[in-house]
């Protein structure tokens, strides 16, 4: 019986490294503008979107279907461009630990990548491996990636 796990994608993306992350380090309240799978966010505890000890609130849609969670940051390594955060209560508590984890990676070639991992390890073995994250944070890459390249585009 297995219910711990890990599940990791890895995305190419047109935009620097340091912009794609500067967005999840300083920008986080603007994910949702930016994305039709993120439909609601807020803080629900705390003064500040990038502080440890604060919550968010989140509402978006996993296969179709609206899903709410709590989050808080965990961990931000700058120098590496890695986030860990933490998800709990609403459909996470299925699981009894559910971290999300963000690097973005500056590839040789010039180029850079988006991983996510999920860390997670589920109540019981009736609880399903949280598949559609891996669409869910792919799709949601691929639109903030779109964006910021409008952005960019707009600018020179």
């Amino acid at each position: 019986m297995v219910l711990a796990g890990k599940l990791i994608t890895e995305l190419g993306i047109k935009t620097p490294a340091d912009k794609f992350f500067k967005l999840f380090a300083s920008e986080l309240h603007e994910v949702q503008n930016l994305c039709e799978r993120i439909h609601h966010t807020k803080i629900h505890h705390g003064e500040d979107w990038h502080h440890s000890d604060s919550i968010k609130h989140w509402t978006y849609v996993i296969d179709g279907e609206v899903h709410t969670c709590n989050e808080s940051i965990e961990e931000v390594d700058d120098d590496n461009k890695k986030i860990t955060y933490k998800l709990f209560g609403g459909d996470i508590d299925k699981y009894t630990v559910f971290k999300l984890i963000l690097e973005v990676i500056n590839k040789a070639d010039g180029t850079a990548a988006v991983k996510w991992t999920i860390d997670y390890v589920k109540i019981n073995e009736d609880v399903d491996t949280p598949n559609g994250w891996m669409d869910y944070l792919s799709k949601s890459t691929r639109d903030i990636d779109g964006h910021l390249l409008k952005g960019e585009r707009v600018a020179l």
